[in-house]
């Protein structure tokens, strides 16, 4: 009975030990909540099956590549849902899992909700705080994580896209008299990467500095193709550069690819990190010299 209960007891130690390597560390973007909504950060998140909701202390998660392989790339994702919930583990974790295996850090954004049920929150106004605060974060602690400031993409599925859009192209720019060190940093993503994005917030203009984007969506999508065309000719009208893969079926929310029996579709992410790889943002700055030299 003694080697029995011995044996339970390192049997338990191992399945934790197990479950703290893989457990991710969540980093709410306010310490103390956010900003005129403190008293409900404790609030516990709804979660079930693919879905996060009733978020009222926004925060990020890192995923952090194996040490061989990080290369000082990073990625702020954000899942779609309609801001009514987050798809965090399609739109999240599936994504993040893609980017660790290319060496890419990544914090996935757990943002504000306008349209969960009686939210108290506004799309425009606190999921675009929390974009901007999580980018802020991201760039102000880059030294934490080995992590190269130049190479800090943002990234967004559908509603998470409508965030993107809303952060990437005007008031970047961080406070320097801002009492908090965070927001002195500035928020512009050195990249974005748009998966059928929502329709909303999208830029009437794209200026020359804009940071430059891989865009991706399927010609069937009623709701989401047509704006990321329109993105598409905005950005050639600026000559920033571009690239979209506008796939003929897929219809919306093809996440990674592995929910659709289309061998196009199933293999766009294959198309992103070739972008990535392309436009130097896999490569630490030290071996790019050597590339470019």
């Amino acid at each position: 009975m003694k080697t029995l209960n011995l044996y339970c007891k390192v049997l338990v130690v191992l399945l934790l030990s197990t479950f703290v390597a893989k457990a991710q560390t969540v980093i709410p973007l306010w310490p103390k909540g956010a900003p005129g909504f403190e008293n409900r950060r404790n609030e516990p998140e709804q979660a079930k099956d693919y879905w996060v909701k009733n978020i009222h202390n926004p925060s990020i998660t890192v995923f952090a590549p194996p040490a061989d392989k990080a290369n000082g790339a990073a990625v702020v994702i954000c899942p779609g849902g309609g801001h009514r919930l987050l798809v965090y583990n399609a739109e999240g974790v599936a994504p993040a899992k893609f980017f660790n295996s290319i060496g890419v850090t990544v914090f996935v954004l757990k943002y504000r909700l306008g349209r969960d049920t009686l939210s108290p929150y506004k799309i425009d106004v606190h999921a675009k705080a929390d974009g901007y605060r999580a980018m802020r974060l991201v760039r102000s602690r880059a030294a934490e994580w080995a992590i190269d400031t130049n190479r800090i993409g943002l990234m967004g599925f559908s509603a998470g896209g409508e965030v993107v859009d809303m952060i990437s192209f005007k008031d970047t720019k961080g406070d320097p008299k801002a009492a908090d060190p965070i927001d002195r940093a500035n928020a512009k993503p050195n990249f974005i990467i748009q998966v059928y994005p929502g329709p909303s917030y999208l830029p009437d203009v794209v200026s020359a500095d804009a940071p430059p984007a891989f865009l991706v969506a399927a010609n069937d999508d009623v709701c989401c193709s047509l704006p990321l065309i329109q993105l598409l000719q905005r950005y050639r009208d600026a000559k920033v550069p571009v690239e979209m893969h506008m796939y003929a079926r897929g219809d919306h929310a093809f996440n990674m690819g592995t929910n659709r029996k289309l061998k196009s579709i199933n293999n766009w992410p294959q198309r992103l990190a070739d972008w990535m790889e392309d436009s130097h943002y896999l490569q630490p700055e030290k071996d790019l010299k050597k590339v470019l030299h």
